[in-house]
């Protein structure tokens, strides 16, 4: 096939990989009973507003191109205004359309050694240039970062915890960060694990936004509320930028069930709460296994924890191993990070049959 007349920065990248599925592990080696703890989702599923909600959508007519109802309950829930709001097929359509409206031919993006792949993605299909900030301890270096930006920089990604590290940087350092960086470079900020989060001092960028109008945060309802497979997420922004975002968007890019399902999550506190409860639980046992294995891992205040096999093992070779086992973890060598690999905090049962595979790939 000839490709002379594609663009030479997308031939030139890595497809974005996701978690092997269950039914992959079937079909390659007929294992039965898995667990997958792979892709950071929440293992209790969706809660009985959902499904009600779910069971009652109607399919046969388009979505609501607007979101109004969803739109109109994240107003109230985040207190902004919901010409603020742009709603997104998962919040990876938002990331990417940020860069669409930032970027151009000759700008540049700078994001963390070990940032979420999307973002790298995003800016070079934009047809951006890449800066790469080193980490610091596994977390991002903000004040380098900021150092780093220039008269070319365009826009810098920033997660908050940071995916696949777990890492995470408090008010104090956001807002020194933001009033480092010039206001007419695009800051965006992907809070997608946010509601894990239960460590004092943590940032919440939405209340930053008006202080700082070039700030762009970023969430889903694929993690604590349970909606991977329907994929919605949205921005909150100035009405400025989320009017640019929404001139470059897809229409119809949230479906009914997805805008349905994410109105009934948002009230349903009870269940984000005891999911909340489970990943804390579940955090500390998994860190109990790591410590009685003599294995290190990378504190997290997410719904993941990265663990540390090398040198001592081949992380890959464990990984294959814990496969056979049943259990589906992630390589995160794509990310920088050939030594490790990372496991999302399951159910109770979940976390201990990952904790015995672990330790039978160890012998």
């Amino acid at each position: 096939m000839n490709l002379t007349n594609v663009n030479v920065r997308i031939a030139g990248l890595n497809p974005y990989q996701p978690g092997k599925p269950i039914e992959e592990l079937v079909r390659e080696r007929g294992v039965r009973h898995v667990v997958k703890l792979a892709s950071n989702e929440n293992p209790r599923g969706p809660g009985p507003r959902v499904r009600k909600a779910l069971a009652n959508a109607d399919l046969s007519r388009y979505p609501d191109g607007s979101g109004f109802r969803l739109k109109a309950a994240l107003s109230e829930h985040l207190g902004v205004e919901t010409a603020c709001i742009t709603l997104g097929n998962g919040s990876n359509d938002v990331l990417d359309l940020a860069a669409r409206v930032a970027v151009s031919p000759g700008t540049r993006g700078i994001i963390d050694e070990h940032c979420f792949v999307v973002y790298p993605l995003a800016i070079t299909a934009a047809n951006g240039d890449l800066a790469t900030v080193p980490s610091r301890q596994w977390g991002h270096d903000l004040q380098a970062m900021a150092a780093a930006v220039d008269d070319r920089t365009r826009i810098v990604y920033l997660a908050n915890p940071n995916n696949p590290t777990g890492t995470w940087f408090d008010t104090q350092a956001l807002n020194a960060f933001l009033a480092a960086v010039p206001p007419e470079v695009w800051v965006v900020l992907d809070e997608a694990y946010a509601e894990y989060v239960t460590e004092p001092g943590y940032p919440d960028g939405v209340r930053l936004i008006e202080r700082h109008p070039n700030l762009i945060v970023t969430r889903t309802f694929s993690k604590i509320h349970a909606l991977a497979a329907l994929r919605i997420g949205y921005s909150v922004s100035s009405p400025e930028f989320a009017d640019l975002l929404n001139r470059v968007r897809q229409p119809f890019n949230a479906n009914t069930l997805a805008l349905a399902a994410a109105e009934a999550a948002l009230a349903d506190v009870e269940h984000a709460a005891e999911s909340r409860r489970l990943n804390r639980e579940g955090m500390s046992r998994l860190a109990d296994g790591f410590s009685a294995l003599s294995l290190e891992w990378i504190p997290s205040a997410g719904n993941f924890v990265t663990v540390r096999l090398g040198p001592r093992q081949d992380a890959e070779t464990v990984y294959d191993r814990m496969l056979d086992d049943g259990v589906i973890v992630r390589p995160v060598a794509n990310y920088g990070m050939p030594e490790h690999l990372r496991v999302t905090v399951g159910l109770p049962d979940e976390n201990q049959r990952f904790l015995d595979a672990l330790a039978r790939a160890l012998d």
